[in-house]
């Protein structure tokens, strides 16, 4: 199942904050983890995580720094800030709060006349 562009575009902001609190990265494997944990119907190219990245780096939320990789090339490594875990905070209440939501629709425990 492909989940919807508009839901991938939404959600992009706070799965690139979950992965980088979990440590510092790089974009291919930012790309090959979101790919990974969404069993393969999120399939995102460079030309749609490098504009975020930047738009989350001008925001102050993660930095970049230059490392050198395993096969010893520069690669570029992207890490959360202080600035960045607040957001993520925020954005998990309020996925949160919109599958809490959801899961009262679901279950029948709203009422609408």
């Amino acid at each position: 199942m492909t989940i919807p562009k508009d839901l991938v575009a939404a959600s992009s902001t706070p799965l690139i904050l979950s992965i980088l609190s979990h440590g510092d990265s790089y974009g291919y494997a930012i790309i090959q983890q979101i790919h990974d944990l969404s069993g393969g119907d999120i399939e995102w190219a460079d030309g749609m995580l490098y504009p975020i990245l930047h738009r989350l780096e001008k925001k102050k939320l993660i930095e970049s720094y230059w490392g050198v990789a395993e096969t010893g090339r520069k690669r570029k490594y992207y890490r959360l800030r202080k600035m960045g875990l607040q957001e993520l905070v925020q954005h998990r209440k309020n996925w949160n709060n919109l599958h809490n939501m959801l899961r009262k629709l679901e279950g029948g425990t709203l009422c609408f006349n």
